[in-house]
Order: C-alpha cells, then sequence, then structure tokens
C-alpha cells in the first residue's frame, strides 16, 4: 500500500486533493504541475513560476465538493485577483491549511472516471462523459476491478457519448488509447491500494493527443 494512504488511514482521514495529485503523478498519471500555498505571497510567487491564468483551491481532508464551499478559483490573472481569491478562501471555509495552485489547463472533452467500494462485490470502476451526461443523462459504464485491455475498451464504447470521443462536428478525435490507459492504470492503482473506498477523477480533459486530471479526489 502507498504510504500516503498508509498516512491517512493511521490519522483516519481521506487524502487532500494535492496528496491524491502526488500519488496520481506516481503512477504515471497526467497531473498538472501545482504548488501548495500557506500565504498569499507564496501563492502569488506561484502564479508567476506557473505562469497566469491560474486556478487557486482550498486543501483540505474535510471538504469533499469544494465548489460548494467557495473553496474554488478559477482564471485569476494578476496578483490583485491572487490576494482576492486567497482571502476570500481563508474567509469561506473553516477548515483552511492552504491552497493548491496550478496553471489553467486548455480545455478538452470531459471525462470522469470513478471507483467505488461495495460490500458484496468489492471494488467497481465506473467510466462516463462529464457535465451533462453523468449528470443529467447518468450516461455511465461500470466494470468490476481488475479490468482488462478489452473491458476498458468495451467501456469507452458502450456508452452513448461515445461518438463525442472519436469526434463530432468538425472536431477531430480525441486520444481514445490513452483513456484505455487510463482506466487500465486506475483499476491497478486501486487493485494495489484496496483501501480506497472512492476516487473521483472528475473533470479529466482528453485532448487530440493525451489528456489532464483536473480535479482528483480519494476517500479512505
Amino acid at each position: 500500500m502507498h504510504p500516503l494512504i498508509e498516512q491517512g488511514l493511521k490519522e483516519n482521514r481521506n487524502l487532500t486533493e494535492p496528496e491524491a495529485k502526488t500519488l496520481l503523478r506516481e503512477y504515471g498519471f497526467s497531473v498538472p504541475e501545482f504548488h501548495i500555498c500557506t500565504s498569499y505571497t507564496e501563492a502569488a510567487k506561484a502564479a508567476e513560476q506557473l505562469g497566469y491564468p491560474v486556478v487557486m483551491k482550498v486543501v483540505s481532508p474535510d471538504i469533499l465538493h469544494k465548489t460548494d464551499v467557495g473553496g474554488v478559483k478559477i482564471g485569476l490573472t494578476n496578483k490583485e485577483d491572487i490576494l482576492n481569491a486567497f482571502e476570500e478562501i481563508k474567509k469561506a471555509v473553516k477548515s483552511f491549511s492552504g491552497v493548491i495552485v496550478y496553471h489553467m489547463q486548455e480545455k478538452g472533452v470531459e471525462i470522469i472516471i470513478g471507483a467505488l467500494y461495495d460490500e458484496q462485490f468489492e471494488h467497481a470502476i465506473m467510466f462516463g462523459l462529464g457535465g451533462i451526461f453523468v449528470e443529467v443523462l447518468k450516461d455511465v459504464s461500470f466494470r468490476l476491478i481488475p479490468i482488462t485491455n478489452r473491458d476498458a475498451k468495451e467501456m469507452i464504447t458502450e456508452i452513448k457519448g461515445y461518438p463525442v470521443l472519436t469526434g463530432v462536428r468538425g472536431e477531430p478525435p480525441k486520444d481514445i488509447d490513452a483513456v484505455v490507459n487510463l482506466l487500465l492504470t486506475v483499476s491497478l492503482l486501486v487493485e494495489k491500494n484496496p483501501a480506497i473506498r472512492e476516487l473521483d477523477l472528475n473533470p479529466i480533459f482528453v485532448y487530440e493527443k493525451g489528456y489532464t486530471i483536473i480535479d482528483a479526489r480519494i476517500v479512505l
């Protein structure tokens, strides 16, 4: 089991977003470079290094949905934005331990990959397109972990929104091979770390070549 997960279990808490993204990066996932900052000065310096525009999010193991509590600020383009965002986040949340800052990523086709634990079936993996496809249409596919390469490909092709990934309205096709590898690696990650009870990668932006994971949540 990974040391970050062992530490979370020892302290009886879930992983923070930086911990979750560090874990993902060590497994070879594509995650934007980020800085953890505990002051406005650190956040402004990080933004300069990463390049504007940036995103700022609260860091807390107690907050699962950061947007709901005012813990996410996007499209910050200067030091004044950084100062305002930092102060607003600090005021909005009770359990403030800092913020994560990363360069705002180019938008791609949004997908969601999740994993969950069931007492009867143990771990399962979920795939779907993001946004309205998952929220309203519930257009998702499931398999029990571990999955095979064939399972991963079937999960992608059997959802109704699959044509969005192959290219519609003049859009170029997206990197489906990268998504297959992504699903296989999530399956491996959960298999090797069975203490994970929920894993939520949402959204993931998929491009013509590659992908990037924007948000990551891991419940132990």
